[in-house]
């Protein structure tokens, strides 16, 4: 059974059904589930598959040992034996050998899985792979080929968006994105483990929704001593899943753990300027490329700040399980066994909640839209702050800039309870109403919007808040 997927799972159907070649690109982050979307759906019906080995298995001869595991593919999936191919060339001849041995005129599904991994430097792969599907798999309309990576950046320059041999030759793409709140709680119900909205929310804003993290947590522990048997134990089993990450996604891993560092240091994100600055790069082709890469693998998001320019665009960091990392990476050292159990209400954690939980509400706008009842509107969302200067500084959570002339002035709160207004705050909201409204056309009208996890405490100053939107809502599909 497969948790959400709905979308993409009739994507590959109707693709399987289409009756002509098809060349199909699925990508995403490392462990987000491309693999088992594929394997699922196509169950009993693959005619060939065949992995890349990952590059931090190979010492040497990296050419030759994927050369060797391809071949070794063809022969445990029935391929009479012959000669190891020395090129690429010989390796996709003998795929189209196996192929049309056992061709009975029914759809016939190749998968070609981490194939980033495939393009050993100097291997003459990509120009092999667009001889492979231009001269022959095109023009065979029962074949179909799914090409996947985590390596998304390669898919995309390679293949989807390629100059070369292969362009415009993908028929379909899909991006596999980390899992919603809803989809999160949909596959904790399917592997029995029983948490509390609160505490999936949490869940999210340490692994970031990625179900591969998911699948360790253990029914009968709660969640504080998953995260600790996950992160913080002797044997934790993510400990070394940051440096991972880079490594197999990343040709440049050091490089990208640098830009994902600096932009670590602040919440709200940094200018490509304040990044060639900080970072001490004076090639800013290389890294557009890198923040691209970074930005397509869901790593980080651009985004202008309201009220400014596209050269003011910023690129801020997202990835709550990459935050998480280089918050707490001094403790995942074995020695703090127990830190997030023994840790709920260290004053660390409750600033790292408020900013975590910040996060989780930009990655679920949609579900925020449907909350306000504005689904079909044309939106933007940024964070806004304004400097210490004439007047105290300011900052606003989210702000949703609407095309029917209304900007939803969010605050986001995250409370063990339903929010209370004081007196103190509830100027506070009113003087940054004010503010704002200064800011925007005279048309348009903006409306204080409290997002917090269980709701809004009445009293006196309550009113001020227009719209409350919850956790539950954030769990909506």
């Amino acid at each position: 059974m497969i948790t959400g997927r709905k979308q993409e799972i009739r994507e590959l159907n109707r693709l399987y059904d289409s009756g002509r070649s098809e060349l199909v690109a699925v990508y995403g982050r490392r462990r987000v589930g491309k693999t088992f979307l594929v394997d699922s759906v196509f169950e009993g019906r693959l005619a060939f598959r065949h992995a890349g080995l990952s590059p931090l298995e190979i010492k040497k001869g990296a050419m030759q040992a994927q050369l060797r595991n391809f071949y070794n593919s063809l022969l445990e999936q029935g391929m009479a034996r012959s000669s190891i191919p020395r090129n690429w060339f010989d390796a996709f001849l003998l795929l189209e050998q196996f192929l049309k041995e056992r061709d009975t005129g029914n759809r016939q599904v190749v998968f070609l899985d981490e194939l980033p991994w495939l393009d050993t430097p100097r291997s003459g792969f990509i120009t092999a792979f667009e001889s492979f599907w231009n001269n022959w798999g095109c023009h065979r309309r029962n074949l179909m080929v799914i090409v996947c990576g985590s390596a998304s950046s390669w898919i995309l320059d390679n293949m989807i968006n390629s100059h070369g041999g292969l362009y415009d030759r993908i028929t379909w793409e899909i991006k596999l994105s980390p899992f919603t709140l809803a989809e999160c709680e949909e596959f904790f119900a399917m592997n029995k483990v029983r948490l509390s909205r609160y505490d999936i929310a949490q869940s999210y804003m340490i692994l970031g929704g990625i179900p591969y993290y998911l699948r360790y947590f253990e029914p009968e522990k709660s969640l504080a001593q998953n995260i600790d048997n996950l992160l913080f134990s002797a044997k934790a089993k993510l400990r070394n899943e940051y440096d991972r990450l880079f490594s197999s996604a990343f040709r440049n891993p050091e490089t990208m753990k640098a830009i994902v560092a600096f932009l670590y240091c602040r919440a709200s994100g940094f200018t490509r300027s304040d990044l060639m600055e900080g970072l001490g790069i004076s090639d800013g082709g290389s890294l557009t490329e890198q923040l691209n890469a970074l930005i397509t693998s869901d790593f980080v998001v651009r985004y202008v700040p309201f009220g400014a320019g596209k050269r003011e665009a910023r690129f801020r960091l997202t990835d709550p399980f990459c935050i998480f990392y280089l918050r707490f990476k001094d403790l995942m050292d074995g020695r703090s066994e127990t830190f997030w159990q023994h840790g709920l209400h260290r004053q660390d954690l409750v600033s790292w909640r408020g900013l975590a939980y910040e996060r989780l509400c930009f990655n679920h706008i949609r579900q925020i839209k449907k909350a306000l009842g504005i689904g079909g509107v044309h939106t933007s969302e940024s964070s806004w702050s304004k400097r210490s200067g004439a007047e105290d500084g300011m900052q606003i959570d989210l702000l949703i800039s609407r095309a029917d002339n209304v900007v939803n002035m969010c605050e986001i709160k995250y409370c063990s309870d339903d929010f209370c207004v004081d007196r103190e705050y509830y100027r506070t909201i009113l003087r940054r109403q004010e503010v704002l409204s200064g800011l925007v056309s005279r048309k348009t009208a903006v409306r204080s919007t409290l997002i917090t996890t269980f709701g809004l405490k009445p009293n006196e100053y309550s009113g001020v808040f227009v719209n409350v939107i919850t956790l539950d809502d954030l769990f909506s599909d």
